[in-house]
């Protein structure tokens, strides 16, 4: 889990990436997740974004990537969620 201090700092790494991957009307899949986990070995943290044809709520669609790929919500905003999930091999970030 990560503190409030952690989160802001997270957030402020995010603010300035774009959005890698989708999620659509079929919403959350088993590949999608696999692709997300691998993208966050290599990238720590990440944005997904949730179009408007998703059937699921984002609440949902965070829950869903987060347990299916080990990683920490820092921040639902707007129709975007962040991701983070220390990297064994590309550890970048050091938090606070």
């Amino acid at each position: 889990m990560l503190t409030g201090k952690q989160k802001r700092f997270l957030r402020s790494k995010a603010h300035h990436l774009k959005p890698i991957f989708q999620v659509g009307k079929e919403g959350v899949n088993e590949n999608m997740v696999k692709q997300i986990g691998e993208a966050l070995e290599k990238r720590e943290l990440l944005k997904v974004s949730i179009l408007q044809n998703c059937s699921d709520d984002k609440d949902t669609v965070a829950a869903q990537l987060s347990e299916g790929t080990a990683a920490d919500v820092v921040q639902i905003i707007g129709n975007n969620i962040v991701l983070y999930r220390e990297s064994e091999e590309h550890k970048e970030i050091h938090l606070p």
